[in-house]
């Protein structure tokens, strides 16, 4: 039984006690309860291409550690598949590769590019066989932004829960997003996963943390909205910073926004600037280390600026800051916080939903 409850009331509640990011127990506990059954980040649509239809990957290596792989058929239609074979557990697909049928390296079991079982060498005697148990699995699959999205043991539909961010962004040109190498990097942070995403879910520490960010916003303007499994903060420009230019008749039209910073339970970061999208990606490691890819996308003929938005400077602000947090909570005289109503309401959002998940 977990030794925490969040209250639903922020004005009541406390936030998680450290025990929930120090104890190894917990950490195992999340990778069944929340990783398996939530949606994940798995890779840009671009890896399959006239040269590629297999495309292997392991999901969240250290906590699912699940291989799978891309394919796509002659027609375009997209799929994920285990990538161990049915027959012995050997991984099929080693990489990427533009292949016919998917074909097992170690006693030939062959596969359609859907996951279907074709055939198998020296089974003509074998009662019952194929059986459903002989086809590869098949792994929930979505595409949104020009990105794919996997999900294990999905709790809920992949539209359902990213629609608030859909709706607030559909008049962007979403269709015309490119993947930028210049600003695309992976940092290590020597902190528990769940701490990364506590310090991004509040705007409380910018003038405390993020100078530079500081002088470009309004703070006194931050804004913070909830939905069911995703929230929103919103930074609100100075004058002379940059901001979008937002079409009548959308609910944002007269406001003069810097950014919009959508998260999704549990891990991933959508930060929608005028000139494209961060897609931040946390990927836990074990108790204390966690892995943050940071992917960026600019509107086609729109050159990036992420010197612009200060976003290389923030993130290592943030990554020094929430490995502090890492060994402060470690103290004997630590036990848990409190949450400001006004400026923590995503943090108490996140920590409501971990509650639910690991119950």
């Amino acid at each position: 039984m977990k030794p925490f409850r969040i209250d639903p009331d922020i004005r009541k509640a406390s936030a998680l006690p450290a025990a929930f990011y120090e104890y190894p127990s917990f950490f195992e506990q999340s990778r069944e309860k929340v990783f398996a059954s939530t949606w994940q980040y798995a890779a840009d649509v671009a890896v399959l291409n006239g040269q590629v239809n297999a495309y292997p990957f392991t999901l969240l290596p250290g906590v699912l550690d699940e291989p799978l792989v891309l394919t796509s058929e002659a027609g375009g239609l997209a799929h994920c598949l285990s990538n161990v074979c049915t027959h012995r557990g050997k991984v099929i697909v080693e990489k990427p590769a533009k292949v016919g049928q998917l074909t097992c390296g170690y006693h030939g079991r062959c596969f359609a590019l859907d996951g279907a079982f074709k055939r198998m060498p020296a089974f003509q005697e074998v009662e019952g066989f194929p059986s459903e148990a002989d086809h590869l699995a098949r792994i929930s699959l979505e595409e949104w932004l020009g990105l794919y999205f996997v999900s294990l043991n999905p709790f809920a539909d992949f539209e359902l829960i990213t629609r608030p961010i859909r709706e607030r962004i559909a008049w962007m040109p979403l269709d015309t997003l490119e993947f930028v190498e210049e600003g695309s990097a992976g940092h290590n942070v020597q902190a528990h996963w769940a701490l990364y995403c506590d310090n991004y879910l509040e705007g409380f520490h910018v003038p405390f943390v993020h100078p530079a960010l500081n002088e470009s916003i309004d703070f006194g303007n931050y804004d913070y909205e909830l939905f069911p499994y995703c929230n929103l903060q919103i930074g609100i420009a100075r004058e002379g910073e940059p901001c979008f230019d937002i079409p009548e008749g959308h609910p944002d039209h007269s406001r003069r926004i810097y950014a919009y910073y959508f998260w999704l339970f549990p891990n991933l970061m959508f930060n929608f600037y005028p000139w494209g999208l961060s897609l931040n990606v946390v990927e836990p490691l074990g108790p204390a280390r966690t892995r943050v890819r940071f992917r960026t996308y600019a509107f086609r003929g729109q050159a990036h600026r992420r010197a612009a938005n200060n976003i290389d400077q923030t993130e290592l602000e943030d990554e020094a800051v929430v490995e502090s947090v890492q060994l402060g909570i470690r103290s004997r005289y630590y036990r848990q916080g409190r949450f400001s109503p006004k400026m923590e309401k995503c943090v108490h959002h996140f920590h409501q939903l971990l509650d639910r998940f690991m119950e």
